[in-house]
């Protein structure tokens, strides 16, 4: 019954408000015993007031304690508190006893712990201790502590009789081990400490004993020792050696088969039990010790243990070692308690010995008796309760003395009443048994207190809006005393179901909300007197996370990121963190070069992710009230790892079966396992495919080549890659065999008409399935033989020769090594030696498509004179002459091959309005046949090229007169030009197109007028033929403002245009600008540090100027020349860096735009190369050198000339006039130089004359280059579908000097 059932709490407000002092009746007393029965003294009561405590034994040594010879001291520790600190006194067997007073003896200040050395001789410190510690309020007592010190333990001096025995009987050498500290280990061992062999004939008993259930000659030895082992006192003791004799009978054998005959049968007995003796054994072990029970029997043969369970089954953790003969169980509890039987057996009969077991148990406690504080009058009952086997006696002791003058209840129950503040004692339980004893202490402190508050007052308190919060207010008093909580803005006590009080006065305040905060007054008192305490409470907003981390999938190697947002109240922002875990364990952030883990703002972020840091990541954000948290899982992608654990089964020699595990596929799964192998014969170390198999395999059937000692691996593949190779397997050599392949690829070849030239693909070595590869080579021709004619070789090619042209044979190849021959062979059919075609193709004609294409028509050569295999046909044509020329001449050959058996073929490519010639010929896998006669055609007209250039020549305000240059191949006669012009000034629109037609073609001029002051216009300018006009040609110009005089440099004179032209490389940008002349023949040349331009001027305007302007290509500025007067033909540019990359530019100084006169790129020298010519120009050897080559060159010289006079020749000379040089003077009108289809220089009668006409001796149309054609080869697989070869001709290309003059346009 509570204290609330005694007095209400509005009676106690009332109270407490009128400041009335606590007073209550005997009943009322009463009414707090039971609620104020246990009650302990906090910590920190004892700094509020000094509170007298009885002694309590705090530390004390073990109950069983072994001092070693080898310590140098033993200390005995009792330790103990109290108020008033106790005092210590010590017991021995029962006695008083005084550490202090033996000098051997240090004892430790205020403390009952005393130490004793180790002087060599302190057996007599050999005893039961026991300690009390005493104060005024009673006495505390230890448990017993035994000292124990051990002395060496020895064997006896003894002199063993040797011990003689027949053979085949028992015998049992005794050990008798002297007494010493536990455990006890027995060692059989001979002098030389090998330890005696054991077995089912021979073991070692739990005794120490050696028994030999029967005896053999070969144990027969002088040095029997037993060596008894004491680990805790580091002892090990011998007893002195023993003999053993035993006496052989003749014919005997100690096998476990049946008796045979004569003196072996009296040797044969039933089994006999050496230990235990009897049929029945008790057995009393105690509760969680080892149970060992043990069974040695004699006998021959040897007999066999077995171990069987009476009155159940025995336990699983049940071991059987030495050979069966002993049961062990560990951990015995009392479901071991029953009957057990060993059972000793050989062929003559068996003996039994059974073992009743006792589980026996040292005291335990039940229920001991509580420390408690009381109040004066109460009621105290102590209770003491213990169990074990032997059941335990119970001892009452107050203070350490024997309780006489209380009554005890049978059940060791004592109850004292009414108790005062001199009943306060220490009381002692102590149950005991045979196995031990246990002591249990109580200390009953009888007193009054009044209320004393232990926490402090105004703390504040904060928590999160949602969860619990307690408000502490512990109280300590005796009576117990009586708490309340009120709130400053509620007139009533706190109550109801949200709240609750602790039996220690603390408030709980339960799913609290923001309106909870406040001011908190905690209320406490007993008969003794009052107290109170505030405390102030902050209700606060929970941490949130707004945006968390979501699952991510990376791939090894790269960088995973995980987001975290949250939110907080802003009471919390100077404790608010956020952090991270990986599978629980926080992540510990140092930064350093090898760092991989990053956080910044509530961002992780992991750089070169690996398969470790796969798993899940948590983000933490907290507060000093809460936490928040959201996990995400990072799943690391990569390939799978090796797979392990090859094996090798179902072996054979033609195949075996390769089993793996497989590795991790991290989490993609594996689509595939390869499998490689490697040889150690052809090709040691390398590694070659073998098969591959699915991804849902885990092992594969290996097909095998004989003669080969292979060694595999696998490789397992997924989606992101595949895997390193495993381990290599174990090696697995097969037998050689024959081959089981022939070899492929076989090729029949007819290089000469009466040869075949076979060869084919050799057997790769694994294939070779044994030593002595050769090939075994059948033909024969094709349905005129029967027989195979046969050759074995070792290469793979062979000549079959003196064969008919072009004739079938059937052929077979086969391989062979010293075990057989391969598989029957498949027959190939091929064709003997090919020649050339016999005749030319017949009729040929051409019809005209249009003026570029033509269609060839002929009629196909018989099949009996192609004599090959048909490639098919080729045309080549060469044009004659221009039909606008009389003059006829060779130009370049063209040729095309049209493959397969065909009567046509199209030529495209041709120039319009031409005279062409063409041959046609039939070729095959020899070459070409003989040329159709030449056939000639001529293309019609057709729509000429545009102009050769467009310039404008002058402008002004209102008009533009523009030159041109007509097309360089007309393709026909031409009827005049076209103009065209439009206004493009810089809007999107384009003005109209002006249309003019210019008939005469003797003019080149021409001035546009009636155009827009300050425009740009767009001119077009195209050739017309008869059939139409061709592509025009553009150019802008751009028309001046009012006011500005006209422009017009050629007002004097008419120019001669010719296309600029440079001697080191083609004019990048070939334009000409409105000055006039132009130039001619620009070329340049460049040293380390200059570059020279040179030029040939016109013979109008020399004193025209214009601009140079050049560019490092590395740097990328222009720089821009002083104005350069024409006539002065050359300019030097200086400055330049050695070994740059320059573009040079010539630009007139009246351009309307920005094109170029001129362009090329050079490179200067470097300085290393300069420096050669300078290093060695310098050198004194060097001119030495030069003067005497001169000096002797000058002598050869006078020697020839004075030679000549005399009228004599020179050897040379006479071999010239013998052999004159046909270039030296002149190419004979007969002689044409042979064209080749793989030669795309300019035929050597093909010069131009400096007026670009033929000359006299090139003019003849001889065919002598197209009838003798070479015999070109051509694919037997006839895979060459077209090939047109234009060989065209690198002279340069521009307007012939005196073709047609530029005449001004007449005004």
């Amino acid at each position: 019954m509570g204290f609330a059932t005694c007095f209400s709490c509005k009676m106690m407000k009332m109270l407490w408000n009128a400041g009335v002092s606590f007073s209550f009746s005997l009943s009322a007393t009463l009414c707090l015993l039971n609620w104020t029965a246990a009650l302990d003294i906090p910590l920190e009561a004892l700094g509020h007031t000094n509170i007298e405590q009885l002694p309590t034994i705090t530390e004390q040594s073990p109950t069983s304690q072994v001092a070693f010879p080898f310590d140098e001291k033993f200390p005995i520790k009792c330790e103990a508190k109290g108020n008033p600190h106790p005092e210590f006194k010590w017991t021995k067997d029962g006695q008083p006893f005084d550490p202090s007073n033996d000098p051997r003896v240090t004892m430790v200040e205020n403390s009952g712990t005393f130490i004793i050395g180790n002087s060599g001789n302190i057996s007599e410190f050999q005893g039961v201790y026991r300690c009390s510690a005493t104060n005024k309020l009673g006495t505390a007592i230890s448990e017993e502590i035994e000292i124990i010190i051990p002395t060496i333990p020895k064997f006896p001096k003894e002199k063993n009789p040797p011990i003689t025995v027949e053979e085949g009987n028992a015998v049992v050498l005794q050990c008798n081990p002297p007494k010493g500290i536990p455990p006890l280990k027995i060692h059989w061992m001979t002098i030389s400490l090998q330890h005696i062999d054991q077995d089912e004939r021979v073991s070692v008993g739990l005794n120490g004993d050696l028994y030999f259930s029967n005896v053999l000659e070969k144990d027969s030895r002088r040095d029997y020792c037993c060596f008894a082992a004491f680990p805790r006192i580091r002892t090990i003791v011998q007893k002195t050696p023993m003999t053993l004799i035993v006496n052989r009978i003749q014919s005997f054998n100690d096998t476990e088969s049946s008796v045979t005959s004569g003196a072996n049968s009296i040797l044969q007995r039933r089994p006999k039990l050496l230990t235990p003796s009897g049929g029945h054994s008790t057995i009393n072990i105690v509760k969680g010790n080892v149970l060992q029970l043990e069974c040695i029997a004699e006998g021959l043969p040897t007999p066999k243990i077995e171990w069987t369970r009476l009155d159940g089954e025995l336990p699983k953790r049940a071991a059987f070692p030495n050979q069966g003969k002993l049961l062990k169980i560990s951990e015995v509890t009392e479901a071991e308690n029953g009957l057990y039987q060993c059972n000793a057996a050989n062929a003559l009969g068996k003996v039994l010995h059974n073992f009743q077991v006792t589980v026996e148990e040292p005291p335990r406690w039940l229920s001991k008796p509580e420390s408690m504080i009381y109040t004066i009058g109460a009621d105290v009952t102590l209770d003491c309760k213990a169990a074990g086997k032997p059941e335990p006696t119970i001892q009452w002791k107050v203070n350490g003395v024997p309780l006489r003058n209380v009554p005890v209840s049978i059940d060791n129950q004592i109850v004292r009443r009414n108790v005062k503040k001199t009943d306060s004692a220490v009381y002692q339980c102590e149950a005991s048994n045979k196995h031990g004893t246990i002591l249990a202490s109580a200390n009953i402190l009888v007193m009054n207190l009044p209320p004393m508050l232990l926490t402090d007052n105004n703390l504040e308190y904060a928590a999160v809006e949602g969860k619990d919060v307690l408000l502490d207010c512990k109280v300590f008093g005796s009576p117990h005393p009586v708490v309340e909580w009120d709130r400053e803005d509620s007139a009533s006590p706190v109550q109801g179901p949200k709240y609750f009080i602790y039996e220690n006065g603390s408030l709980n305040i339960k799913n609290t909300i923001k309106e909870d905060s406040g001011l908190y007054t905690c209320l406490t008192g007993n008969t003794e007197g009052k107290a109170a305490i505030t405390a102030i409470l902050d209700i606060r907003d929970a941490t949130q996370i707004v945006e968390p981390p979501e699952n991510i999938k990376v791939l090894r190697g790269s960088t995973a990121q995980f987001t975290c947002g949250a939110k907080y109240d802003s009471a919390s922002a100077n404790d608010f963190q956020v952090s991270w875990n990986k599978d629980n364990e926080e992540i510990t952030f140092i930064h350093t070069d090898n760092s991989r883990f990053y956080v910044e703002d509530g961002v992780l972020q992991i750089i070169n992710v690996s398969s470790e840091d796969q798993g899940n990541y948590t983000c933490v954000a907290s507060t000093a009230l809460d936490q928040a948290q959201e996990t995400a899982a990072l799943i690391v992608l990569d390939v799978p790892d090796p797979p392990e654990d090859l094996k090798l089964s179902e072996p054979k020699n033609t195949s075996v079966r390769l089993n793996w595990t497989p590795g991790n596929s991290h989490n993609k799964p594996i689509t595939e396992f390869i499998v490689e192998y490697e040889e150690s014969r052809w090709k040691p170390g390398d590694w070659h495919e073998l098969v591959r198999v699915a991804g849902n395999h885990t092992s594969a059937l290996l097909k095998l080549h004989g003669h080969v000692d292979y060694q595999f691996r696998v490789s397992a593949v997924n989606e992101i890659g595949r895997s390193q190779p495993s381990d290599p397997s174990d090696r697995y050599k097969t037998l050689p065999r024959a081959p089981e392949n022939n070899p492929g690829g076989i090729v029949m070849e007819g290089n000469l008409p009466n040869e075949i030239h076979i060869k084919w693909e050799p057997l790769k070595p694994i294939e070779q399935n044994g030593p002595g590869l050769e090939y075994k080579v059948s033909w024969r021709r094709k349905g005129v033989e029967d027989n195979w004619n046969e050759e074995i070789v070792k290469r793979h090619s062979f000549f079959i020769r003196n064969t008919p042209t072009f004739e079938p044979y059937e052929i077979q190849i086969q391989a062979i090594n010293h075990l057989g021959f391969g598989p029957e062979p498949k027959v190939v059919t091929g064709f003997s030696g090919e020649d050339f075609p016999e005749s030319a193709p017949q009729n040929v004609a051409v019809e005209i498509m249009n003026s570029t294409v033509i269609k060839v028509n002929w009629l196909r050569v018989p099949q009996e004179n192609i004599r090959g295999h048909l490639g098919g046909y080729r045309v080549h044509w060469w044009k004659v002459r221009s039909l606008l020329e009389e003059k006829r001449g060779h130009s370049e050959k063209h040729s095309l091959t049209f493959p397969g058996d065909r009567n046509h073929g199209m030529v495209p490519g041709l120039k319009p309005f031409s005279e062409y010639s063409l041959i046609v010929m039939a070729f095959n896998g020899r070459g070409n046949g003989p040329a159709s006669a030449p056939f000639t055609f001529k293309t019609p007209e057709g729509v000429p090229e545009h102009p050769a250039l467009l310039r404008v020549a002058s402008f002004n305000k209102d008009s533009i007169t523009l030159l041109w240059v007509p097309p360089l191949e007309q393709n026909g006669i031409l009827t005049g030009h076209m103009l065209q012009y439009q206004l493009i000034n810089d809007t999107e629109e384009l003005g109209n197109l002006h249309n003019i037609t210019i008939s005469d073609l003797t003019v080149t001029r021409w001035k546009v007028g009636g155009l827009e002051a300050s425009s740009k216009y767009k001119f077009y300018m195209s050739a017309c033929t008869r059939v139409g006009c061709g592509k025009p040609i553009t150019e802008e110009g751009i028309t001046t403002m009012e006011g500005v005089v006209a422009s017009d440099t050629n007002s004097r004179h008419t120019p001669d245009l010719s296309i600029p032209t440079t001697t080191l490389s083609p004019v990048a940008n070939v334009s000409l600008s409105s000055i006039e002349p132009a130039l001619l023949n620009i070329s340049s040349s460049v040293s380390d540090t200059k570059a020279n331009i040179s030029w040939i001027t016109g013979m109008a305007q020399k004193e025209s100027e214009f601009y140079i302007a050049y560019m490092n290509n590395r740097k990328g500025n222009w720089k821009i020349s002083e104005a350069v007067n024409i006539s002065q033909n050359f300019h030097i540019i200086e400055g330049l860096d050695p070994g740059s990359e320059y573009t040079i530019r010539l630009m007139t100084k009246n351009w309307v735009d920005n094109t170029s006169i001129f362009e090329d790129v050079v490179e200067t020298r470097g300085k290393a190369y300069a420096g050669i010519y300078d290093g060695i120009s310098t050198q004194g050897w060097f001119i030495g050198v030069m003067c005497a080559v001169a000096l002797l060159t000058l002598i050869m010289l006078i020697a020839c000339f004075v030679q000549r006079n005399k009228g004599g020749k020179y050897s040379v000379k006479e071999k010239e006039d013998l052999h004159p040089d046909l270039e030296s003077q002149g190419i004979n009108e007969d002689t044409f130089c042979e064209y080749s289809d793989n030669d795309e220089k300019p035929l050597k009668g093909s010069l131009e004359s400096l007026d670009g006409e033929m000359k006299a001796a090139e003019s003849g149309d001889s065919l002598a280059g197209y009838a003798d054609e070479e015999h070109d080869q051509f694919n037997e697989d006839g895979s060459f579908i077209g090939e047109y070869a234009a060989h065209r001709n690198k002279g340069p290309v521009g307007v012939n000097g005196n073709s047609k003059g530029l005449h001004p346009v007449t005004a």
